[in-house]
C-alpha cells in the first residue's frame, strides 16, 4: 500500500479534511452536537442468505478445517463497501472531520462458549489494494481465532488493560484524562490506536453466533469508531415477488448504528445498495477490493 504523505493537521491514522472542501453543515455540525451518541442513525437490511450459502459451500468443498462463514462473508462485503463509498470510513474527532488511511473491522472473540469464559478483542485490517476482501477477512480472522482458542493468548489492548487496571482510582482517572486530551489533538498513541477497537472504521458484533435477538448497539464518544454493525440470527423469512407471491428463504437481519455526521441520507442509501448488492453476487468478493459495483 502506498504510504499516505502527511499534512499539517493530519493524524498518524487519518487525514484531515480541510474546512474549504466541506460544505457549511458538516464544519459546524461538531460544534452543534459534539458527541457521537447525540449523532445516531440506525439502518437495517434483511439479507437473503441464498446465495451466500451456495458461496460458503463452494468455498468449504475441500474440506478445510477452519470453515468459511456468514460472519467471513459479510464482514467482507462491509470491507468492500466501505472502501468504495469512502464517507464511510470517516470520523470526528477534535471537532473536525478525517478521513482514515485503512479500513478496520474490529471484533470481539470468546476463547469458549461458555458464560464465564474471557473474552478477546480482535481488528482486522482490509487494504485498499489488489486483496480481495474475503481473503484479507478470512486469513486475518483464522490466525486470529487460533491465537485465542489455541495458543490461549490475548489481545494487546487487553494486555494493555491488564497492566493498568490494578492502579488507584486517581492514577486511572488521570492516564484516561491525558489520552482523551492526545486523542483530541490528534496525537493518541499509535501502539494504543492499532490495539484499540474503538479506534477501527467498525465494530462487529456477530449476536447470531450465540442465538440472540438485537437491531441496536449504540456508539461510543470513546475513540473515533463511527459504525457499530449487529449480525443477526439466521431463520427462516418470507420474500415477496412483485406479484405479490411468498417465498420462504433463509435469512438474516444486519443492524448498522451510524454517526450521522460523516455523510447524508442519500449517500448512506446509495452504500446500502452497494451493500445489497454484493449480498446477492458474493463472487464479487474474489475481485480485488477496489473493484466497481454497479448498482
Amino acid at each position: 500500500m502506498e504510504k499516505i504523505k502527511r499534512r499539517r493537521g493530519d493524524r498518524h491514522d487519518a487525514r484531515l479534511i480541510r474546512a474549504k472542501d466541506l460544505d457549511s453543515m458538516h464544519v459546524v455540525m461538531p460544534h452543534m452536537m459534539p458527541n457521537r451518541t447525540d449523532n445516531e442513525a440506525v439502518m437495517t437490511e434483511t439479507v437473503d442468505l441464498t446465495a451466500i450459502e451456495k458461496y460458503i459451500a463452494e468455498k468449504n468443498a475441500d474440506g478445510r478445517e477452519f470453515k468459511y462463514t456468514f460472519f467471513h462473508v459479510l464482514c467482507a462485503v462491509l470491507a468492500k463497501t466501505i472502501v468504495l463509498r469512502p464517507y464511510l470510513n470517516r470520523f470526528y474527532q477534535g471537532k473536525r472531520l478525517y478521513e482514515r488511511n485503512e479500513v478496520s473491522l474490529s471484533f470481539i472473540v470468546k476463547k469458549k462458549f461458555v458464560d464465564d469464559s474471557p473474552e478477546t478483542l480482535a481488528i482486522v485490517r482490509v487494504p485498499k489494494t489488489e486483496t480481495a476482501p474475503i481473503d484479507a477477512v478470512y486469513e486475518q480472522t483464522k490466525k486470529i481465532v487460533y491465537k485465542v482458542r489455541v495458543e490461549n493468548k490475548n489481545d494487546g489492548a487487553t494486555d494493555i488493560i491488564d497492566k493498568i487496571k490494578t492502579g488507584p482510582r486517581w492514577f486511572l482517572k488521570m492516564f484516561f484524562g491525558i489520552i482523551k486530551w492526545l486523542d483530541y489533538h490528534g496525537k493518541y498513541p499509535l501502539a494504543f490506536e492499532r490495539e484499540d477497537p474503538y479506534f477501527s472504521t467498525a465494530f462487529i458484533t456477530n449476536l447470531g453466533s450465540i442465538k440472540m435477538h438485537a437491531e441496536y448497539h449504540h456508539l461510543a464518544n470513546w475513540g473515533t469508531n463511527s459504525i457499530f454493525g449487529i449480525i443477526g440470527e439466521k431463520k427462516l423469512t418470507p420474500f415477496y415477488d412483485e406479484a405479490g407471491n411468498v417465498e420462504m428463504r433463509p435469512a438474516l437481519n444486519v443492524s448498522l448504528t451510524i454517526d450521522e455526521r460523516i455523510a447524508d441520507g442519500l449517500y448512506f442509501a446509495n452504500s446500502l445498495k452497494i451493500f445489497r448488492k454484493l449480498c446477492e453476487n458474493p463472487a464479487l468478493l474474489d475481485l480485488p477490493v477496489e473493484t466497481p459495483v454497479e448498482i
